[in-house]
């Protein structure tokens, strides 16, 4: 029975960590192709990587070990990360963090199963298990961004048309507005009070959030700047143009929850199927993983659900 549930749970951590990578890798696609696009159009300053807020690293309670996390090419995208997501950590931190869970889970896959490399797989899932951790955190502080970005733009409409400049509305809605939509609007008011162009402090911003909204904001006011306009007519069309595509979003969501939810269902279902066997028929479920023909067929069918599990997710992904 515990080999079953093991097994159930690296299959699972390894289907989540490979979906993990292949959605940012997407994300990172459609990210340049969009930056590409903006660019173009708005002709924004560039800021140097090395000047660039989110990429100042903390010496952190390990400093050793963030200059060496510094030094690597994966160093600054956790670095980014980690600004991203909001917590209060360092990268050394994340990196120790990675190094324990992946001996803790290699261990604990070694001493229940006795099969060829499930070390290794389990490794592989625990040092994942942070950054995922950190990815989850990101995805929460993104989306709840979202749900305020409308206001804060209502907000900032209003103050303009009050007639404060938009560099005092600014900080009139970062005094306002609750975490995390307040907290990055009040990074954008101290850069370019300290001498960062506004331009280019709305282009971190960007960098921090990566929302199509964001990026269309940050564009608005660039185009605005260069060729003038009604700012606070157009923070106002923008603020509807959120609300409709967020309720769109919504509805697509609610649509497609069935389709997410057979997903979720057709993967666990083989995993719990096996701890049912293993507590009625144990000696059955002993020779799936003893016998070189049940491991081949465990194998099989940790590929086959990974499979399924791809498929039905590019299914029920519709862009919006």
């Amino acid at each position: 029975m515990l080999q079953a549930i093991v097994v159930f749970f690296i299959s699972t951590g390894a289907v989540l960590v490979a979906f993990a990578g292949w959605g940012r890798l997407s994300t990172t696609f459609e990210r340049r192709r969009l930056e590409h696009r903006l660019r173009d159009v708005a002709q924004t300053t560039s800021v140097e990587e090395t000047s660039s807020v989110i990429k100042q690293q903390q010496d952190g309670t390990l400093p050793a070990i963030e200059r060496i996390v510094g030094l690597t090419p994966a160093g600054a995208s956790l670095s980014k990360l980690i600004e991203q997501s909001g917590v209060a950590t360092t990268p050394s931190t994340i990196v120790v963090w990675s190094l324990g869970c992946a001996a803790l889970v290699a261990l604990i896959a070694g001493h229940f199963l006795h099969l060829p490399y499930v070390q290794t797989f389990g490794a592989v899932a625990g040092v994942s298990l942070p950054t995922l951790w950190l990815h989850r955190m990101r995805s929460v502080r993104i989306r709840r961004f979202e749900e305020q970005f409308p206001e804060a733009l209502d907000l900032l409409s209003r103050a303009m048309r009050a007639g404060h400049a938009f560099q005092t509305a600014l900080g009139t809605a970062a005094d306002e507005l609750s975490a995390p939509v307040g907290i990055e609007l009040r990074k954008v008011f101290d850069q370019q009070n300290f001498g960062l162009p506004l331009n280019d402090a709305l282009k971190e911003l960007a960098e921090r959030i990566p929302l199509l909204d964001v990026k269309f904001f940050v564009t608005a006011i660039a185009i605005q700047r260069e060729s003038g306009g009604n700012l606070a007519e157009i923070l106002d069309n923008l603020a509807h143009v959120v609300r409709e595509r967020f309720k769109v979003q919504r509805q697509v969501r609610t649509h497609t929850a069935h389709g997410r939810f057979t997903g979720f269902v057709l993967l666990a279902l083989p995993a719990a199927l096996a701890v049912g066997l293993s507590v009625v028929a144990p000696a059955q479920m002993d020779l799936l993983f003893k016998e070189p023909m049940g491991k081949m067929m465990v194998g099989v069918a940790i590929v086959m659900q990974t499979v399924g599990f791809f498929w039905i997710r590019q299914v029920v992904k519709i862009e919006v």
